[in-house]
Parts: structure tokens; C-alpha cells; sequence
């Protein structure tokens, strides 16, 4: 169907958090997945490179602006304050306008980040980091009432912690949360019916099964179930003469061991923990730690989630502060420690610029930053093999000032951590596999060339060559460009200069006073936080 002059004037991006392009490429090779064979035999296709971290919060809001986490203002699940507390990130902290809030009208489904709802040319329902279906998910508000009509019981995430030892529940229960989610992806095409120029829904299932779950066999039956939604949603953009983006935000591989990289910082001297003096000291004395107690209350039927939704954060905070434990923010010693990691990867000096107690002046920390680098990378498993990655924040995220100092990435199949271990390395616990930085791009259109490949794609890539696509401009501060292969030649969008728009920073509202505490449990659940 390639080849058509006239561009599209409509885009539809099938988000599919998590899958690597191997497994694609291999099982639509060997005809098990046809409409993912029919995708790349009918468009361009190839892999996408992620953002550094390769992690759902910072990619997603990258491919729906076309810009990096400096200006899109999200760099992990939560984020960092002078006074080493954290919250968790949410559509509010997004500074550059989305897709959906360059087109209309647009239909937004399960895009993470995406909570609250913004109002929007169209209907919305977020995604990962929405507290839970008992808050307003949607707009208009009354799809929600729909959505509890039409499907009932229907989540945003699973309780992944519950699982780590019931897989064949957990396969069931990840079968019945995508089959729920195609049904919202249908309820979204009603209410959208012909009035729409952006289809933007994302399918996070992929992610959250290959995590717990990395066996072939088991892998092969997930994916052909995101087959036959490809199919749907191929036939779906046909009959409007659609483009058809199919995009993860990263790729996945198995890992083998935990990095703990805060217990590489204290053995290089660059961390302290707390001290296990006064109240801290009597606890430890006693054998009371944070895990102790948790399993202490467990016991008689009280979650630690209990005991947070009853209480006020910063008494929560203040009382973790005095119990022993492992955390990467409370059981560190600020008044000592120059640099610490936080979330996923997110490496600060202890900047007095920055930071309350900080002990590094500003003047100091490019060298610091030098050395810590190079202590993190010199950091070897007993066959002499590197664990980390390490990338340079200015390098990275070169317009904000704020940015984490350095970023920090497991190499092959070890897997960065954040909690302050008494190891370096750790068992993986539960966990299969996680996140690798090359994902997937497939795409097809009246004017997309037929069996074509897509080279050195990246996720900031996307949103520039959808715009252009269908005859927008694209921001003017865009990080991404055009993907001029992906048009076939003499096409209106491959014929045609790249028109620029300027853009405003999106003015989303003030704080989100919400509690957050089941998120974090599904995040912890997935080892996405400690």
C-alpha cells in the first residue's frame, strides 16, 4: 500500500513496551508472527535506540515529544529534591508538548506518564504511575464510567510482587490485563470513530511478563497474542488510510546478576552510610531493622502500604530515617557522602550547589565526576569482566543544569541497582531479565516505502517523522529528525522540506497532591525501585 503521493493525514502509534527486535525479527522470520512479517514487508522497519537509562519513564515521553529527558523534564520514577526526599514523577513534570497536544482530535491510551489526565482535543486514559482506578483516570471524566461498564475490573498494573513464585498465575493474570486492554483500545476506536488524527495506545504487558518470565516457548505464545492485536490495528488504519507506527521504548534480554553500585561508591569512599548511633543504634542493638519489622507486621496481616496510606509521607520519611535498612536516601550519611546513586541508574554528586548538605563544592565536581566515573568502570566480576556502563550527564542531558551527574547502566546481563548492599554483586531474586537498549520501530503508510530499513533510529526520531508524515510542523527544538528512509521515493513526505513550529513548555498545572504508595509497591514489585 506504499507509495501514495499524498501523505497521510492521520498517525496511529501501537505502543509495545519492551520488545527487543531479536525476537521479532527471528519469530516473524519463521512466519509465527504474520502481521509483524506483513509490517515489515509492507513499510520500513528496524531497531530504536532507547534513552540512557534505557527505562520506561524517560523513553515514552521521548518518543511522544522528540526530545530527551533534559528538555521533556523526566529522568525516572521519582523525583530528586535539595533535601534528599523524593516524589514521584508524573504528567505535571512533562515541560515539552506531546503529540497529543500538537494534534486533535487525539485518543490516548495506557501511555505511562501520562497521569493525571490532561485535557486534551479527544479522550485520555493513563497509564503506568496512576495511583489506581479509584482516581480520576480519564478524560472526560464520564469514560471512566464507561470503562467500569464495559470492562469490569479493569487495572492499570498488577501487584507483580505477589508472583515471584506463582508464574503460571501470573501468566494467567497478564493474559487476562491484555485482554482488558485491547478491549479499552476498542472502546477508545467507538468513541474516537471517525474523528481523530492521533491514535497513540501502548501495550505495557510485554515488559511486565518478560521480567518474571524469559522462556521462549512461554514468550512465543505472549507475542503472537500482541500479533493478532497488530492485526487489528493494522486493519484499523487501512480502513482510514492511516500511518501506522509500531514502537517499544526499549529492548529486553535476561540478566544474571544484581550491580549494587552505591556499595561500589562506599567502598571507593565516596558514600557513608548512617550511623547506628541513638535511636538507630538501639534499634540495630536490638536486631530491629527495616526488613525485620516489615515481616514482623506482614506476619499479622499489616502491610507496610497500610501503614503509608495511614500515615502522613514525612512522618513516614522521618521514622524510616531512624530504622536500619538499605535505602539509597535513608540510610545515607549526607553530611559525609560525596556522590550517591538514586532510581534507576541516576548518579549525583553531593553538590553544595544542589543539595542542602551537600560537601562537594561546584567548582570540584567536574573532577569528581571524572574520578567517579572511572572507579564505577573500573569495577570488575571475578573473570575480570566490566559491570557498568557509565555515561556523562552533561553529555547526555546538555541543556539542563539539574540533570543527574552521571548515568549508570548494567553491561550485558548484570543489572544496576540502588539499594546500599553490604555486596557488590547480588542474585537476581525473581527477576528473568530486564531492559536493553535497542527496541523496535515498524511503520507503515500511504506513503512509507515498501521493505524498507530504518538505520540509527532513536526514540526522539519518532514523533519528528510521524509529524511529517502527515503534513505538521515539526518543534523547532526537536532532538530528533525526520526519518527520510521510511518514505518512499517521490511522496509528498519524501519530497517535501521539514517544516518548523515553535513551541511552548507545557504549563500542565501545580502539584499533584496524590497518594502514591500502590505505584511504588508495583514498582517495587517489578525491581524498578527499592
Amino acid at each position: 500500500m506504499s507509495g501514495s503521493t499524498a501523505p497521510s493525514e492521520r498517525a496511529f502509534v501501537l505502543g509495545l513496551d519492551g520488545v527487543p527486535w531479536r525476537l521479532i525479527e527471528q519469530w516473524s522470520d519463521e512466519g509465527e508472527l504474520p502481521n509483524v512479517a506483513r509490517m515489515r514487508e509492507e513499510g520500513a522497519s528496524g531497531t530504536l535506540e532507547s534513552t540512557r537509562p534505557p527505562t520506561t519513564p524517560l523513553a515514552w515521553p521521548s518518543i511522544a515529544t522528540g526530545v530527551w529527558p533534559d528538555k521533556h523534564g523526566i529522568y525516572g520514577f521519582q523525583n530528586l529534591s535539595s533535601e534528599y526526599s523524593h516524589e514521584m514523577y508524573t504528567s505535571h513534570d512533562l515541560a515539552q508538548p506531546a503529540l497529543w497536544d500538537l494534534l486533535g482530535p487525539s485518543h490516548v491510551g495506557n501511555v505511562p506518564m501520562t497521569y493525571p489526565a490532561r485535557e486534551i482535543d479527544g479522550t485520555m486514559v493513563t497509564g503506568m504511575m496512576t495511583p489506581s482506578t479509584d482516581r480520576e483516570f480519564t478524560r472526560p471524566p464520564d469514560l471512566q464510567d464507561e470503562i467500569e461498564s464495559r470492562i469490569p475490573d479493569y487495572e492499570i498494573s498488577l501487584d507483580y510482587h505477589k508472583y515471584g513464585d506463582r508464574l503460571d498465575d501470573f501468566e494467567v493474570a497478564v493474559d487476562e490485563m491484555l485482554a482488558k486492554r485491547r478491549e479499552l483500545m476498542r472502546l477508545q476506536m467507538d468513541r474516537a470513530d471517525d474523528d481523530w488524527q492521533l491514535f497513540f495506545f501502548v501495550y505495557t504487558a510485554p515488559d511486565r511478563f518478560q521480567h518474571l518470565i524469559w522462556d521462549m516457548d512461554r514468550l512465543l505464545e505472549h507475542y503472537k497474542q500482541l500479533d493478532e492485536i497488530l492485526g487489528e490495528v493494522i486493519d484499523y488504519t487501512d480502513d482510514y488510510d492511516a500511518d501506522l507506527y509500531v514502537v517499544s521504548d526499549h529492548g529486553f534480554g535476561p540478566i544474571d546478576r544484581l550491580v549494587y553500585v552505591n556499595r561500589i561508591l562506599e567502598q571507593e569512599g565516596y558514600l557513608f552510610r548512617r550511623e547506628d548511633d541513638g535511636t538507630r543504634g538501639a534499634l540495630a542493638s536490638l536486631g530491629i531493622s527495616r526488613d525485620a519489622i516489615t515481616s514482623a507486621l506482614n506476619r499479622v496481616g499489616i502491610t507496610e502500604e497500610t501503614l503509608v496510606q495511614s500515615l502522613p509521607r514525612q512522618l513516614v520519611d522521618s521514622v524510616a530515617e531512624q530504622i536500619p535498612g538499605d535505602h539509597a536516601l535513608y540510610d545515607v550519611d549526607f553530611d559525609r557522602t560525596v556522590a550517591f546513586v538514586h532510581d534507576t541508574g541516576n548518579c549525583y554528586i553531593n553538590d553544595s550547589g544542589r543539595f542542602d548538605d551537600g560537601v562537594v563544592s561546584p567548582s570540584e565536581v567536574p573532577q569528581v565526576k571524572a574520578d567517579i566515573k572511572t572507579a564505577l568502570e573500573s569495577a570488575t566480576d571475578a573473570d575480570g569482566e566490566q559491570l557498568l556502563e557509565v555515561f556523562d550527564g552533561d553529555e547526555l542531558f546538555p541543556t539542563d543544569e539539574d540533570a543527574p551527574d552521571l548515568v549508570v547502566c548494567g553491561r550485558e546481563t548484570y543489572e544496576s541497582r540502588s539499594t546500599v548492599s553490604d555486596e557488590v554483586l547480588g542474585d537476581t531474586g525473581v527477576y528473568d531479565a530486564s531492559h536493553r537498549s535497542e527496541g523496535i520501530v515498524l511503520c507503515r503508510g500511504p506513503s512509507i516505502d515498501a521493505g524498507a530499513t530504518l538505520r540509527g533510529a532513536r526514540v526522539v526520531d519518532i514523533a519528528p517523522t510521524l509529524l511529517h508524515g502527515i503534513g505538521e510542523p515539526v518543534p523547532k527544538n526537536a532532538d530528533g529528525r525526520v526519518l527520510f528512509d521510511a518514505f518512499a521515493a517521490k511522496t509528498s513526505p519524501a519530497t517535501t522540506k521539514v517544516e518548523r513550529s515553535a513551541v511552548a513548555q507545557v504549563d500542565a498545572g501545580g502539584d499533584v497532591d496524590e497518594d502514591f504508595d500502590d505505584v511504588e509497591d508495583r514498582l517495587k514489585g517489578l525491581g524498578y525501585m527499592e
